[in-house]
């Protein structure tokens, strides 16, 4: 090994190379779609911005597995196309109710609510065409398999029945097991589908894969702790939404339950938990390594 190689790992020069790339191919995932108010209300929340994190943990995932992100990319980008689906859907009138995301109005308030629905749908449609059809040189088999986990992360089994649970305990005594039962469903299957997707592409091993879904449940669920937690400590002019908002909706958190350390404890103890299911793997998965930290270091 030389000296260059055992130099420690550049986690901000990696997340925000990869970033870069990501945002690329974000913009260009978009074709001439017609009407043209349908693109415009697509590109508005695809391409607001963010931390990126669900692609770069495709891509990640990838590399660990010995494999070529490139090829990953067509999936990070349909990744990112669910999870902007599920914001764009989670604002509406009908569901959270918020009129700010990433720092400026959220679609419906842009487009209206017809058009943000059909915005979601469509960027939910284009994540599947994205892995089906613009996903060269990744063999059929593997792309099948990507298919299979982006379903199970959208549909029922994922974001969509955790969501209906979320709205249902609304106003509710809920236990911790029925709040973890919901973002494991509806932050962390989407998350769990990142990291699986990725290695998928590359072929990875039944042993990777198993430690990827502990490393994902992991992460999955410190994120959410996190979120819950900024939500009450810190502000929409920092968050880039609106703070507070699960304490006016009387929603059951992780601060509600536990209280503010106990919170940030249970996150620092999943974060461990994740990182550990990934020690055999060393130096290679220092980029999924440096992302768990990092979720659990963020201020928005």
């Amino acid at each position: 090994m030389t000296a260059a190689d055992s130099s420690p790992f550049d986690f901000a020069a990696y997340l925000e190379a990869t970033r870069l790339r990501v945002e690329a191919a974000l913009d260009g995932s978009l074709g001439p779609e017609r009407p043209e108010s349908l693109r415009e209300a697509m590109r508005y929340s695809l391409l607001a911005g963010g931390k990126r994190l669900r692609p770069i943990l495709c891509l990640a995932a990838c590399e660990l597995a010995g494999g070529d992100s490139e090829l990953a990319m067509p999936t990070a980008v349909a990744l990112e196309m669910v999870h902007t689906m599920s914001l764009i859907h989670d604002d509406l009138p009908a569901m959270d109710n918020d009129d700010l995301r990433r720092g400026r109005p959220t679609n419906h308030k842009v487009y209206g609510e017809a058009n943000a629905i059909l915005a979601g749908d469509a960027l939910l449609t284009r994540a599947f065409e994205m892995v089906a059809l613009r996903s060269p040189g990744v063999a059929a088999e593997r792309l099948l398999a990507v298919v299979g986990e982006l379903s199970l992360a959208s549909g029922a089994p994922g974001l969509v029945g955790g969501q209906v649970v979320d709205l249902e305990c609304e106003a509710k005594s809920v236990d911790l097991d029925t709040l973890e039962y919901i973002h494991l469903h509806k932050t962390g299957a989407l998350l769990r589908a990142c990291v699986l997707t990725g290695a998928l592409i590359a072929g990875a091993s039944e042993d990777l894969l198993a430690a990827l879904r502990t490393y994902a449940r992991g992460i999955g669920l410190a994120f959410q702790i996190i979120d819950d937690i900024l939500d009450v400590t810190a502000s929409s002019e920092v968050l880039g939404k609106t703070a507070g908002k699960d304490l006016t909706a009387d929603k059951t958190t992780y601060p509600k339950l536990l209280g503010l350390e106990e919170s940030r404890q249970r996150a620092d103890a999943l974060v461990a938990e994740a990182k550990a299911a990934l020690a055999s793997w060393h130096e290679s998965a220092a980029p999924l390594l440096a992302l768990a930290d990092y979720i659990t270091s963020r201020d928005r």
